[in-house]
C-alpha cells in the first residue's frame, strides 16, 4: 500500500469521512497537539469546529484550560456578559487567552450564538493548577453559595481553615514536599468538609436549576480534586509526581465526561494527554509512569471516543528525517493532510523514532500509530512565542 492512500486532505469533507469510518459516532473527539502555541494547528482548529458545528451537530468546545477560568468564557459566548479582551485575560490559563487562534474562536463562538437559539458551550477541562496548584478557595466557596443549610461548617471556619492563598499557591511543593500543606490539620479537615458538600449536594440536586447544578457539579469535583492533589504534593515516596500527574488527569477525564452530557464535543489538548496508553517521564534515575485522560476517559466512553494526534513536519527549522513517520508524512502531496493512523501503522515498515531539536514538540511514537484512530499532518508549522501567564 503506498502511504498516499492512507491519507486525503485536510477539509471539511475529509473530516466528515473520518468520523464516518469510526465504529459509532464519538462523544468525545480529541484533536491533540504535538506542540502547545503552534499558529496553524490553532487556525485548523478553528475551521475544524465550524465543521462540526455547522455539518455534524457539535455544539461544545473543551480546551485544556482551567475549569473554572473556563465559566467567563462560557457566560460571555452564552449572554455576552463582559468585554472580550477581560474575557480572553481572565477565561484562560497557561497563557492560552493570548493566542490569536483562541481570540478568534471565542469571537466567532460569541457571533454564532447571537444568531442561533441553540447555543455553542465552552468548557475549559483542566484543574486549577501546573505542576503546583492553586487554593479550593474558589470552589469550595461558590459550591456553598449554591446550596441551602445547615451547611457542614461556617464560612468563617471555611475561611480560617483555608488561610492565606499563598500557603496553597507555593511553587516550591513541586520539587520538596515539606512546602506542602496538603496534609496538615487544615487541610484534612476540609478534605471531610469537601465530601460533606458533594453529598450534600446529591441531595439537593433536584432543586438547583439545570445552570446552578451543573455548577455545583463542578465546584465539587474541583474542591476534592484540588484538595486530593495537594495531599499528592506532600506525599514524600519516590512515587509523588506520578501520582500528582495521574490525578490531574483523572480531573480531566472527569470534566470531560461532564461535557460530554451535553453532547459531542471537540476536545483540544496536548497528543499526551489524550493518548490510550502511558504517560512517561524521565525524572532523575526513575522512569515514571500513569495513564493519560484519554486511556481513563475511554474506560467510561468506550467507542465514543476518538483520537486525533497532531503531528508537524518542518518546524521552527527543524526538519523531520527521511525515514521518520513524520518525514514519510512529508512526501504527501497535501500541506496539511489527514491520515488513518491505523492504515498507517500497517503500511511503514519499521519507521525511525523521531529526534527533534525544539524541547516543546512530541514527535510520533512509531510503536503508538495503531492505538491513533488519525492523525492531523501539518507539513509546515510556525511555533509562536510562549506567553507570559
Amino acid at each position: 500500500m503506498d502511504i498516499k492512500d492512507t491519507a486525503r486532505p485536510l477539509d471539511g469533507a475529509g473530516v466528515s469521512a473520518f468520523l464516518r469510518s469510526l465504529p459509532v459516532e464519538p462523544l468525545l473527539l480529541g484533536l491533540g497537539e504535538a506542540r502547545h502555541f503552534v499558529r496553524e494547528l490553532g487556525e485548523l482548529r478553528n475551521e475544524i469546529f465550524r465543521h462540526l458545528v455547522e455539518h455534524e451537530g457539535y455544539r461544545s468546545f473543551a480546551i485544556e484550560s482551567d475549569c473554572l477560568r473556563g465559566l467567563v468564557v462560557d457566560d460571555y459566548i452564552t449572554t455576552g456578559a463582559g468585554a472580550l479582551d477581560d474575557v480572553m485575560e481572565s477565561g484562560f490559563s497557561h497563557g492560552f487567552g493570548a493566542i490569536p487562534a483562541n481570540r478568534d474562536l471565542v469571537r466567532w463562538m460569541r457571533a454564532y450564538n447571537e444568531e442561533h437559539d441553540e447555543k455553542l458551550r465552552f468548557f475549559g477541562f483542566d484543574g486549577p493548577l501546573e505542576y503546583w496548584a492553586e487554593s479550593p478557595r474558589q470552589a469550595l466557596t461558590a459550591l456553598c453559595a449554591l446550596l441551602d443549610g445547615p451547611l457542614p461548617c461556617t464560612m468563617e471556619t471555611l475561611d480560617a481553615l483555608l488561610g492565606p492563598d499563598e500557603r496553597w499557591t507555593n511553587e516550591a511543593t513541586v520539587m520538596d514536599p515539606s512546602q506542602s500543606i496538603g496534609r496538615s490539620a487544615d487541610a484534612q479537615r476540609l478534605r471531610l468538609i469537601a465530601d460533606d458538600l458533594v453529598a450534600l449536594l446529591e441531595t439537593q440536586a433536584p432543586g438547583l436549576s439545570t445552570q446552578d447544578g451543573e455548577r455545583a457539579a463542578l465546584y465539587g469535583r474541583t474542591a476534592v480534586g484540588l484538595l486530593r492533589y495537594h495531599d499528592g504534593l506532600a506525599d514524600t515516596s519516590p512515587t509523588r509526581v506520578a501520582r500528582a500527574s495521574a490525578l490531574r488527569d483523572a480531573m480531566m477525564a472527569a470534566n470531560l465526561r461532564a461535557a460530554a452530557e451535553h453532547g459531542p464535543v471537540l476536545v483540544f489538548t496536548h497528543n499526551l494527554h489524550l493518548q490510550r496508553t502511558k504517560s512517561l517521564m524521565s525524572f532523575g534515575d526513575r522512569q515514571l509512569e500513569w495513564w493519560s485522560a484519554g486511556a481513563i476517559t475511554e474506560t467510561h466512553l468506550g467507542d465514543r471516543y476518538a483520537f486525533l494526534a497532531s503531528a508537524f513536519g518542518t518546524i521552527g527549522g527543524d526538519t523531520p528525517p527521511s525515514g521518520t513517520v513524520e518525514g514519510l508524512l512529508s512526501t504527501l502531496p497535501w500541506e496539511h493532510s489527514l491520515v488513518d493512523a491505523r492504515r498507517l501503522a500497517e503500511t511503514v515498515t519499521e519507521p525511525a523514532p523521531r529526534v527533534s531539536h525544539d524541547f516543546a514538540y512530541f514527535p510520533l511514537d512509531p510503536a503508538q500509530l495503531d492505538t491513533i484512530d488519525g492523525i492531523i499532518f501539518l507539513k509546515e508549522a510556525t511555533a509562536l512565542d510562549w506567553p507570559s501567564q
